[in-house]
């Protein structure tokens, strides 16, 4: 996967990317990422790789200051619309090279963008740049199995589904072992297709 080829295929995506992924089980899973989330009225909150938005449809959104990015431009529109009488900033912008301040945000959510960007150890580090000391980051993904390699099945498939817009490779165990002198792993919770996808909150310990 590249940003080029991205670009392409979310904007294939983009019609139809809500009756997939915010219905049936991925709808669930997103509630049950929320669940018990409490944001604050004061906080200034990320939501990386937002999409269509489909995370915003599940908190109140409305007494939030949050601020929205996509590197696709056709999915963000979808936001767009969805939220146009939201005071939600939505901003075209590449995970891997944000261009906000250090320890701008109190809040980063990352939904199903870890799989999908080129280098997903930079958009990690991009989403720790960015957050306060003390902040949470909160993720939503789909992450290869702890301590096992993917099967010879998942194998054979993984070049496909990344043509697809998305990889079913990545390690979280391996993403976290490179940042874990900043971040600290509070909660990774199964959520769907026998862990595969994967609530984890993390806090940033120091700038």
């Amino acid at each position: 996967m590249n940003n080029r080829w991205n670009k392409i295929i979310y904007k294939l995506w983009s019609p139809i990317y809500d009756k997939f992924f915010n219905s049936g089980n991925f709808l669930k899973a997103r509630n049950k990422i929320f669940q018990g989330e409490k944001f604050v009225e004061n906080q200034n909150i990320l939501f990386v790789g937002v999409g269509t938005g489909a995370d915003l449809e599940l908190i109140e959104h409305k007494e939030l200051n949050i601020t929205a990015i996509d590197y696709s431009y056709e999915m963000l529109e979808k936001a767009k619309v969805k939220f146009k009488d939201s005071s939600i900033n939505f901003l075209e912008m590449d995970a891997q090279n944000m261009s906000f301040k250090d320890n701008q945000f109190d809040v980063v959510v990352g939904s199903l963008v870890l799989s999908v960007v080129p280098d997903a150890d930079k958009c990690t580090k991009e989403m720790i740049r960015v957050l306060k000391p003390k902040g949470k980051i909160l993720i939503f993904d789909k992450f290869s199995p702890k301590g096992k390699n993917l099967s010879p099945l998942k194998k054979a498939i993984r070049p496909l589904i990344r043509l697809l817009g998305t990889d079913i490779g990545v390690n979280f165990e391996t993403l976290y072992e490179k940042n874990k002198e900043v971040l600290s792993v509070i909660e990774d919770t199964p959520v769907m297709f026998n862990g595969m996808y994967r609530k984890i909150v993390m806090n940033k310990m120091k700038a």
